[in-house]
């Protein structure tokens, strides 16, 4: 009998020992399998300092940032060209970090709503015409007053320089940065009607406008009608004869296809279009420091390229509107507009302020 207890006693201590050593080759195999990169540095060191490093550096990157980026003009025009090389620009700096997506031809909405889109940060860019934004930052429509400008680089000079600065405050104080200027050029009259060389010849047409007030009072101290569209809605409205005739610059003639339902041009030069890189405040002050310099650079070099494509196809543009059928005055009498619209600027000269007007055209 003490036999068999003696035997049972060696039996049991043998299955202790057997408890053990399996446990210990299971901690032994859980404490690998937790922190792997003390093992697999490159350098072969199992420090607790490097293992932590190691392991920090083989995150993944975030998710990249999308901004949409819209505009009005049709794919090929200096407008897409320069979004293409804004949205490259910013890619690779950022190494995939930001990722502009490119919205044309109005997809986005009008003018004003993409602009709309900015304070809500429904879309990230807008690139076009300032004009628009004076329904949001009613100082902004000074630049639509008609031949406030002399010249092309009378208007870079405002624009560009300190007065451009302190109007692109008012843009900031409701929630849109303007971060480059972008070339649209000087707006002309186009109509179905007859020749116009004379203010006087404008009286009694359907005339489409930008939804904004100068434009319409213009219209009016011409003695036409004005009527506010957006200028995605233009083309069907000049081929259905809903409006006479309209106003733009030659590049928007040209690259929107006006021609085709339009048959007199008048380049009379009455307003100078100001264009811009546009911004969502909201969007911009999201990024790093880092990213927001990104977009600051890309945008003035994605600006000089637009004005760049904007200059040389200008050159041919009278050109290629008479080759297909327009019949072009070249030289209207400036004199007979500067009068009848005189009365713009009685009527904006306490809302824009007749001081900054006058420094605007003082500017040499």
């Amino acid at each position: 009998m003490k036999r068999v207890q003696a035997i049972l006693i060696l039996m049991l201590a043998s299955i202790l020992v057997l408890a053990a050593c399996s446990s210990n080759n299971s901690s032994s195999s859980g404490s690998n399998t937790s922190s792997p990169s003390s093992t697999a540095s490159s350098g072969g060191d199992s420090s607790g300092t490097s293992g932590s490093s190691n392991t920090q550096s083989a995150k993944p990157k975030a998710d990249p940032i999308h901004w949409k980026l819209g505009h009005t003009q049709p794919v090929g025009g200096p407008y897409q060209k320069a979004a293409e090389k804004f949205a490259q620009l910013v890619q690779e700096r950022s190494e995939g970090q930001l990722v502009i997506d490119i919205f044309p031809s109005s997809q986005l909405g009008n003018g004003r709503d993409m602009v709309e889109g900015l304070q809500l940060n429904t879309i990230q860019i807008y690139t076009g015409t300032l004009s628009v934004t004076s329904n949001f930052a009613p100082k902004m429509g000074i630049y639509s007053l008609p031949y406030l400008f002399r010249d092309i680089d009378h208007a870079h000079k405002v624009v560009k320089g300190e007065i451009g600065k302190e109007l692109s405050k008012e843009l900031e104080a409701v929630g849109i940065l303007n971060v480059g200027h972008w070339e649209s050029g000087f707006r002309h009259f186009t109509n179905n009607i007859k020749p116009i060389t004379s203010a006087a010849d404008l009286k009694g047409m359907k005339m489409r406008v930008l939804e904004s007030e100068v434009f319409v009072e213009l219209m009016q101290q011409l003695g036409a009608s004005p009527v506010p569209m957006p200028v995605g809605e233009l083309f069907s409205a000049l081929e259905q004869k809903t409006v006479d005739g309209q106003e733009n610059p030659l590049g928007q003639i040209v690259n929107l296809k006006f021609y085709e339902v339009q048959k007199y041009l008048t380049l009379d030069g009455h307003i100078y279009d100001v264009g811009a890189i546009l911004v969502s405040k909201t969007a911009f002050d999201a990024l790093s420091p880092e990213l927001q310099q990104i977009v600051r650079d890309a945008a003035s070099e994605a600006s000089e390229y637009n004005q760049q494509l904007s200059f040389e196809a200008e050159a041919g543009y009278v050109d290629f509107l008479k080759e297909n059928g327009m019949i072009v005055e070249e030289n209207p009498d400036i004199e007979s507009f500067r009068q009848a619209v005189a009365p713009v600027y009685e009527k904006f000269g306490d809302k824009y302020g007749m001081d900054l007007i006058k420094r605007i055209q003082a500017v040499q």
